[in-house]
C-alpha cells in the first residue's frame, strides 16, 4: 500500500520543528529569541530542496504513484550529480522495499509524509521523506544533500520525533517493536542507520523531549551555546554565543607556550567555533554598515577589484585577426570531471588513473572516524613516491 502527499506542495515549517530540535533541545531560550529575525535561504539549502524533490518525483516514478511521462519539477540547481545522488536514493529505498517484502507482502510506504508529534511537542509536526510500516518495524528514511557535515542517525533528535509522529499514525494498528532510522547522504557516502525499541524511544520522549519542549516553547531554560549554533537566526547577535567566544579568545591571545595543556586542550576543542562566530560577526557588522550602519571608528571603503574584460568574444575575435591563439587549455579538475562524464562513466574511463596523496596532518577529536595518523608511516609513503 502506497501513500503520501502531492509532489511539491505547500510546506510549512512547525515551531519547534525537528531538523532544528538539536538547537532547541539543548538551548531553549533560542526558539523565541529566533522570532521575527529573517531567515535567509543560503544556497546550500536551495540546492537541498532541490534535491529532495528531485528525489521524491523520482521516488514516485519508480513506485508507480507518477506516470514515466510526467513532466519533471523545475529544478533551479540540477546537475548531473543531484541526478545521480537522486537515483542512489531511489535504488536504496527499492531494495528496502524488496528486503521488507519478504516479511511482509504488502508494506505501508509513505512519500513526503506529514508527521505531527504534537503529543510530546506543542504544535510540532514535521515531513518525513520516506516511512515504510510492517508488523513489528517502522522505517524512517530521511535525504541529506549536504557534504560539509556528516550526519549521523544515532539518537538523533530529529529522526526520532519523525519516529514518534510515524508512530502516531501506526503504533495502534500495528504490533510495533521496534523503530529503525535511516540518513542517506550520498555526496559524503554516508548511509548511517540507527534502531532501537519502541519502549526506549517513547521513554526518550516522556523524560528528554517533553521538558525540553516546554522550556523552548515557552521561552524559559538557559541559553547555551555550541555547535548546534550553526544554523541559528540570532547566532551573530547572541549575547551567550559572544561571551563563550570572548572567555576562549582570551586564551587564544595568550602566548601559547605559557598555556596548560588542559587550556590548550581547551581551545582546540572550540577553536573552529572561535573562528565561525568572528567571521559572523564580521559579516554582520558589514551587512549593516551597508545598510546606512555607522559603526564607530570604522568606515565603508572599495574593496580590491581586479580588471577583466567588457566582452569575451569581442577580445577573443580581435586576438585572433592579429594572428595570436587567445586560449588556454586546462585539463578539467576531478569533480568538474566527474560532473561533466557522470559516476559511472568516470569510474570506467578513470578510477584506474586516480592516486590519493597523504592528507596535511589535522588535529581533531577522538571521536572522529578516521583513523588515526602515523607521521612515520606518511614519511615512508612520500619518500617512496618521490623516489
Amino acid at each position: 500500500m502506497m501513500q503520501g502527499n502531492s509532489i511539491m506542495e505547500d510546506k510549512k515549517h512547525a515551531i519547534l520543528s525537528a531538523s532544528s530540535s538539536h538547537r532547541w533541545m539543548n538551548c531553549p531560550q533560542s526558539v523565541r529569541l529566533s522570532e521575527g529575525s529573517q531567515d535567509v535561504v543560503s544556497p546550500y539549502a536551495a540546492e537541498g530542496t532541490d534535491a529532495h524533490t528531485l528525489c521524491e518525483y523520482k521516488l514516485r516514478i519508480a513506485l508507480g504513484l507518477l506516470k514515466d511521462n510526467h513532466p519533471m519539477p523545475t529544478l533551479d540547481w540540477y546537475s548531473e550529480e543531484m541526478e545521480e545522488c537522486a537515483n542512489g536514493y531511489v535504488a536504496y529505498v527499492l531494495e528496502l522495499i524488496e528486503e521488507v517484502k519478504k516479511t511482509c507482502a504488502d508494506p505501508i510506504i509513505l512519500i513526503e509524509q506529514r508527521l505531527d508529534y504534537s503529543r510530546y511537542v506543542s504544535d510540532g509536526f514535521g515531513t518525513g521523506d520516506c516511512v515504510i510500516i510492517v508488523d513489528g518495524i517502522i522505517h524512517v528514511i530521511d535525504y541529506k544533500h549536504g557534504q560539509g557535515v556528516q550526519v549521523e542517525a544515532r539518537e538523533n533528535s530529529q529522526m526520532m520525533l519523525y519516529a514518534l509522529g510515524a508512530l502516531e499514525l501506526f503504533d495502534h494498528l500495528y504490533e510495533i517493536s521496534d523503530v529503525s532510522m535511516t540518513i542517506y547522504q550520498p555526496r559524503r557516502a554516508n548511509i548511517s542507520t540507527f534502531q532501537m525499541k519502541t519502549k526506549d524511544l517513547y521513554n526518550w520522549a516522556n523524560n528528554v523531549l517533553i521538558p525540553a519542549a516546554e522550556l523552548a516553547y515557552n521561552g524559559e531554560g538557559d541559553f547555551k551555546s555550541g555547535e548546534w549554533c550553526q544554523f541559528c537566526r540570532v547566532k551573530t547577535t547572541c549575547r551567550e554565543r559572544a561571551n563563550a567566544n570572548m572567555m576562549l579568545a582570551a586564551l587564544e591571545f595568550a602566548e601559547p607556550a605559557l598555556l596548560r595543556d588542559e587550556e590548550i586542550e581547551e581551545v582546540l576543542k572550540k577553536i573552529d567555533d572561535l573562528v565561525e562566530w568572528a567571521n559572523d560577526v564580521k559579516a554582520y557588522a558589514l551587512h549593516s554598515a551597508i545598510s546606512g550602519k555607522k559603526w564607530t571608528g570604522f568606515k565603508l571603503v572599495e574593496g580590491r577589484s581586479v580588471r577583466k574584460y567588457v566582452d569575451d568574444n569581442i577580445v577573443a575575435t580581435k586576438v585572433s585577426a592579429a594572428g595570436f591563439d587567445p586560449y588556454e587549455k586546462k585539463l578539467l579538475g576531478i569533480t568538474e570531471m566527474q560532473k561533466l562524464l557522470g559516476r559511472s562513466k568516470f569510474d570506467e574511463l578513470l578510477s584506474s588513473y586516480l592516486i590519493k596523496p597523504v592528507g596535511k596532518p589535522t588535529l581533531v577529536l577522538e571521536s572522529d572516524k578516521r583513523p588515526e595518523f602515523n607521521p612515520a608511516k606518511a614519511d615512508f609513503m612520500t619518500n617512496t613516491e618521490e623516489n
